[in-house]
């Protein structure tokens, strides 16, 4: 088996559908990748996540640093052993925390200070720590460490950020290739940055495509900028990476952002939303998300969405499930969460199908105007 191989089988104007290969195992193209930030996808057991169709699932740099300790999870084994998922997994860097954490992070050039959200304690996350931290656990897609700001922060301050994320690339590449993580049969990705601007996503893009990574991401998008702001920037930047390499869209997103992701040349997705929907008592289906915590399906007899055969809609009723969420039972966060990735899973393999038959176009417009045409 290869270390890393990116294969396009098909293209449909700019969707494009693949397999990445990897010693544990192929991700199949678009993908969407469930976060297991904790060494967990959240309310699921790793064997039911695989069920769902998911083929690679994402792991954070930050929150297994901290707990429960990238070197207590390499003595265990590493995380695939330690969570029990033998296929391949994506390591955030640690870098979108920079941002979210920001009252309690000090960012410099050499890297972030910060102080743990859970006691308090003080920590230092630079470029090699997260690469070592990210070879301690044993990652399959090991990111780039990367700083990323909201789109209303001043012009300076993006510049400083996308310059400073260059900066850290070439240091995570250089940690990476010291250790020796390319030989132990992981990849590197690069991570875009230049919030909605143009030209600063194309100065960004052309420092990572010469510092040279086996994948490119589409960072710092999804943080408030809006879904039409948001598109307009996917409507130049994938183009401006490698069209023979992955393009992951990070922390994306709903369902028709995903669609019009994939529209304009998207490999690769995460987002804690269908997991954290779940939790909450949001069901994604074909006609658009419901809230099942309404009275109104109390006693409703039918599935969660009659146009999916998830174990949750082929067993349940909405009104059991609305009884167990309003009840704040477990069970009810477990059936959600397992439909809820099916759903995407089954989007995901629908946006296959319809690229490799040529008729991304067509599926595409249906799918979204069926979604969007009522929400409750």
């Amino acid at each position: 088996m290869t270390r890393f191989d990116f294969s396009i089988h098909a293209t449909d104007g700019k969707a494009r559908t693949g397999t990445i290969a990897m010693p544990r195992g192929e991700i199949r193209t678009p993908a969407f990748m469930p976060v297991g930030t904790a060494a967990t996808v959240k309310a699921m057991k790793p064997e039911s996540v695989r069920s769902s169709g998911a083929d690679i699932i994402l792991g954070n740099t930050y929150h297994l640093m901290l707990r429960p300790g990238a070197e207590r999870v390499a003595a265990l084994g590493g995380l695939h052993a330690f969570m029990n998922w033998p296929r391949p997994i994506l390591t955030d860097s640690g870098g979108y925390q920079v941002m979210s954490l920001s009252d309690l992070t000090k960012v410099s050039d050499e890297g972030v200070a910060f102080r743990s959200h859970l006691d308090g304690s003080r920590h230092v996350l630079t470029p090699e720590r997260s690469i070592e931290v990210q070879r301690l656990l044993g990652s399959d897609i090991v990111m780039q460490f990367d700083e990323l700001v909201r789109p209303d922060v001043r012009a300076a301050k993006q510049r400083e950020a996308m310059d400073r994320s260059i900066a850290w690339a070439r240091r995570s590449r250089a940690e990476f290739d010291r250790g020796g993580q390319h030989a132990e049969g992981a990849a590197l990705f690069g991570i875009q940055q230049g919030v909605l601007d143009e030209r600063l996503r194309r100065q960004s893009a052309d420092a990572l495509v010469d510092i040279g990574f086996d994948g490119y991401a589409v960072g710092g998008l999804a943080v408030g900028e809006g879904q039409e702001a948001m598109l307009a920037c996917l409507d130049f930047a994938p183009g401006q990476l490698p069209s023979d390499k992955p393009r992951y869209l990070m922390g994306v997103g709903k369902p028709d952002d995903i669609v019009e992701a994939v529209r304009r040349g998207i490999d690769m997705f995460d987002c804690v939303l269908p997991t954290r929907s779940g939790r909450t008592g949001q069901a994604f289906t074909a006609d658009g998300p419901i809230n099942i915590r309404n009275a109104r399906f109390a006693e409703d007899r039918a599935p969660l969405d009659a146009d999916c055969g998830c174990p949750t809609c082929a067993t349940y009723t909405r009104a059991y499930v609305h009884h167990l969420v309003r009840s704040g039972e477990i069970l009810g966060a477990m059936l959600m969460t397992e439909h809820n990735l099916n759903f995407y899973q089954t989007l995901m393999a629908g946006l296959r199908a319809a690229i490799a038959d040529q008729r991304f176009e067509a599926h595409a417009t249906q799918f979204l105007e069926r979604y969007r045409a009522r929400s409750t």
